[in-house]
């Protein structure tokens, strides 16, 4: 586990136990202490989607952070889920995705599922879906997904398409 996964791991662990939110753990890489990014955690439990919540940019003063706030969010405030219970934590897997700037796409063959997530936008609603999320195996699968979870009619509604990488941790 590294220290992105780690901290996710740790601060909900902390939280399920205490109650309470956890400092910074000492030993972090200077890199999630400097930089700010969005950040998506995503838990699963026995192979199933049990959270994910994330930010498009940075909502505080670092990626771990980020990574704390995302982290007890997927865990607890993830509409789809019941929040977890410390029974879910022995079969709990994390990935950390930190997304890297998005770019304004001219084309649609610009994108590719495995390697850009994206982010539609109009001028009222904004929808992301990651990249290489299995079962999403076309570009307009991808697209009309964003788009459901925006709000947007990709039939009816002018949008944006942003590309975007992530660095993953597992």
């Amino acid at each position: 586990m590294n220290a992105y996964t780690k901290l996710a791991k740790e601060t909900i662990n902390y939280y399920l136990n205490t109650g309470k939110i956890m400092g910074l753990p000492n030993d972090l890489p200077p890199e999630m202490l400097v930089n700010k990014a969005g950040v998506f955690v995503s838990l699963h439990c026995l192979g199933s989607l049990r959270g994910c919540i994330g930010t498009i940019e940075a909502t505080t003063d670092n990626i771990a952070l980020e990574i704390q706030q995302n982290a007890l969010s997927a865990a607890l405030e993830d509409p789809r889920f019941e929040p977890l219970t410390k029974d879910n934590l022995e079969n709990l897997v994390i990935s950390v995705d930190v997304l890297n700037p998005a770019q304004l796409i001219k084309s649609r063959k610009e994108l590719n599922t495995k390697q850009y997530g994206i982010i539609v936008e109009t001028d009222n609603n904004r929808g992301l879906l990651l990249p290489d999320i299995e079962g999403v195996d076309s570009v307009e699968q991808q697209i009309e997904i964003a788009c459901q979870k925006a709000g947007i009619d990709p039939l009816v509604d002018k949008f944006k398409i942003y590309k975007f990488t992530v660095t993953r941790h597992e």
